[in-house]
């Protein structure tokens, strides 16, 4: 139960990272967008090709300093794991949710469902996450162990 709990934590953390990212429009995680829109969005006059770099930058540090700091905190300093494989799996268990709800609500559900991700003039380059694009993260986001 605790593990769903941690693994609900590092949902909000996402939440938060991509909530705070389009506060001001979609254009400022253009950067999670493939490069046509990414283009496009320059080509729009709503951002720049350095602005995108900064704000890569920023969203890398948001976004991955808590995946690498905050599991082992949780598995080891709150659930109390003292060897490698025991929080190994902990932490894989954590990822896994945060995976699933990066793949259900916000890529499947927030940016292909609703508009609070459509950048205007970019339209008819959706669907934003591509079939291919969309099966290589539900690949990275399934655990080695089911796809055997």
């Amino acid at each position: 139960m605790i593990l769903i709990l941690e693994g609900i934590v590092m949902c909000f953390v996402l939440l938060i990272v991509c909530v705070t990212g389009i506060a001001n429009g979609p254009v400022g995680l253009v950067l999670l967008y493939e490069k046509d829109v990414q283009q496009r969005a320059v080509e729009l006059g709503l951002t720049s090709k350095d602005k995108i770099r900064r704000n890569y930058v920023f969203c890398s540090i948001a976004m991955f300093v808590p995946l690498f700091v905050l599991p082992p905190l949780m598995v080891y300093g709150i659930n109390g794991v003292t060897g490698f494989w025991d929080g190994f799996w902990q932490m894989s268990i954590i990822l896994w949710i945060q995976g699933l709800f990066d793949r259900f609500f916000i890529d499947w559900y927030w940016v292909g469902k609703t508009k609070a991700w459509e950048i205007p003039g970019t339209e008819d380059l959706k669907p934003y996450i591509p079939v291919k694009v969309m099966i290589g993260k539900w690949f990275g986001t399934i655990p080695q162990s089911l796809r055997e």
